[in-house]
């Protein structure tokens, strides 16, 4: 190689201020009036926001296609075309209380790639693929990683096309209105390694005070409902010793959902997010409580022992306080590790370009978890103001949205050769 183009390629860095104004100029696109976005997935503003990613695109000089569910690529050729591209993406649906980084800055941090590379004329030896993936936030239809789904053959496309909105819309009616159903099948697309960046979306980095996320893997997450079952009885009459008070027995269950990921750190999640009382009067004992239970550890493993744990100190409640208990899975996504060169990759770009950095595992469920079924796979962090996501006040601050875009930027670069 060139010794001058060696050196260009070692100093070479994004610009920071475009990739900023870009992010800013796409939150426009649905904006709420608390600083943050509402752009659901295939509605009026989810085209727009298509329409100005796939422009930003074209003026790059891209290609785009897009397949069947309406996931978009973004092509920059390389010298050999023939290799698989080296991809990077995200989403730019949002929540109905969405921000403007979450999924976007994944999606622009590519696109500032390809313009970075444009600027400085360098030429890699596989293409470089963005990808705008449909319908990852889940908020209007299910499942969520609806494209990224589709596209790994998680699920058909049928499912994904028969998924209905609170209105009764369909996927398949409303990518067809908006103009966005390709002719691609999902998946029909092949992919040399995948990269994604994404704020954090939880306080660990921000507490640590670390630019970058070297992202290892996924949590793996098993959903449970816990119904326990006593009787209701007159709260003055009965007296404790002859009561089977359900919501009592409910609370030490849900103690030892919190305690089985104390015990098994660092990367232990315990969660009792919703529970339903019956009959839910001030002056009756409870007699039926149901509850969901949200488990999460880094490996299958050790969410199954989590899961063992609180299952039998479920059976151990219900004999001493003479209750039933019965607990169901509703849902459960294995853990993912992702690939040790692309996580080596990411830490070696991390390095070389001084930021402070420590490893990270992601709790929420990205469409990288899809593609490192299909490729080699990894992701970027960078942290959130207080670890805010899913929220309107959802910030990142510009220094470190350049710095993971560099990281990015030069991980790509290592993979796709130049």
């Amino acid at each position: 190689m060139d010794t001058k183009v060696k050196t260009d390629i070692e100093n070479l860095r994004i610009n920071g201020d475009r990739l900023w104004a870009s992010l800013m100029e796409l939150a426009q696109i649905g904006a709420t009036p608390k600083g943050g976005v509402c752009r659901l997935t295939l509605t009026d503003l989810d085209k727009q926001g298509r329409d100005l990613v796939t422009r930003w695109a074209r003026e790059a000089g891209m290609t785009v296609t897009i397949d069947k569910i309406g996931n978009g690529f973004m092509r920059r050729p390389g010298r050999n075309n023939s290799l698989p591209p080296i991809m990077t993406g995200s989403h730019i649906d949002t929540q109905p209380t969405g921000g403007k980084f979450d999924g976007n800055y994944g999606v622009l941090a590519g696109i500032e790639v390809v313009r970075t590379l444009n600027d400085h004329g360098i030429e890699t030896e596989a293409p470089i693929e963005v990808a705008f993936w449909t319908n990852e936030e889940g908020s209007r239809f299910v499942p969520v990683m609806m494209g990224s789904g589709v596209f790994a053959k998680a699920f058909t496309l049928e499912h994904a096309y028969a998924a209905t909105d609170t209105e009764g819309k369909t996927v398949k009616g409303e990518l067809e209105r908006i103009g966005y159903i390709g002719e691609q099948e999902p998946g029909d697309h092949p992919i040399g390694a995948y990269f994604e960046t994404h704020i954090e979306q939880g306080p660990v980095l921000e507490d640590n005070d670390k630019t970058i996320g070297v992202v290892s893997g996924v949590l793996g997450i098993r959903w449970f409902d816990c119904t326990v079952t006593g009787m209701e009885a007159h709260a003055g009459p009965t007296p404790m010793a002859l009561r089977k008070d359900a919501l009592l027995a409910a609370t030490h269950i849900m103690q030892d959902v919190v305690a089985a990921a104390h015990r098994h750190p660092p990367h232990g999640r315990g969660t009792v997010g919703m529970v339903q009382v019956f009959p839910n009067s001030r002056n009756v004992i409870p007699g039926r409580v149901k509850f969901s239970i949200d488990l999460r550890n880094s490996t299958d493993e050790l969410v199954d022992q989590m899961a063992a744990e609180v299952k039998a100190r479920a059976h151990q409640v219900a004999q001493e306080h003479g209750v039933q208990v019965h607990i169901e899975m509703v849902s459960s996504y294995p853990a993912q590790v992702f690939h040790s060169e692309c996580v080596e990759a990411v830490a070696r770009a991390t390095a070389k370009l001084g930021y402070s950095h420590m490893p990270a595992v992601s709790g929420a469920g990205h469409d990288a978890v899809y593609m490192a079924k299909l490729a080699p796979s990894g992701m970027i962090f960078i942290p959130c103001k207080d670890g805010i996501s899913h929220n309107e006040i959802e910030d990142a601050k510009p220094e470190h949205i350049t710095a993971g875009c560099n990281v990015l930027l030069h991980a790509m670069l290592e993979r796709a050769g130049t």
